[in-house]
């Protein structure tokens, strides 16, 4: 009698997922920032950690000066004081999104 041959199971195992690169980090900046909700802040810290870089909080400064389309006035220091280069600017956009801020000319806080 001759001795039976094994088959091939009928399902196939499944192929496993390749894991996925990580995005590069101007692209990673611009998706964290762009989750920002309207009227909300994350600093400049929370930024980098959302883009998957911690301690990368000067880098995430570096790439808001060079992307477009991005809320960059939603990022601020982590202490809630805006930067003096932009803070007018900032300040204004900021309070349209119903952010409350305190302080004049380029000194201006984030009230918590």
């Amino acid at each position: 009698m001759p001795a039976k041959r094994k088959t091939a199971s009928k399902t196939a195992p499944k192929p496993k997922p390749e894991p996925q690169k990580p995005l590069p980090f101007p692209e990673a900046v611009r998706r964290a920032v762009r989750a920002i909700p309207r009227g909300e802040v994350r600093s400049y810290a929370q930024v980098a950690l959302y883009a998957g870089r911690p301690g990368a909080a000067r880098g995430v400064g570096r790439e808001l000066k060079t992307l477009e389309n991005v809320p960059w006035w939603r990022v601020i220091r982590s202490s809630g004081v805006l930067a003096p280069p932009v803070a007018v600017e900032q300040a204004r956009r900021l309070k349209a999104e119903g952010v409350r801020l305190e302080g004049q000319g380029t000194h201006w806080r984030v009230q918590r």
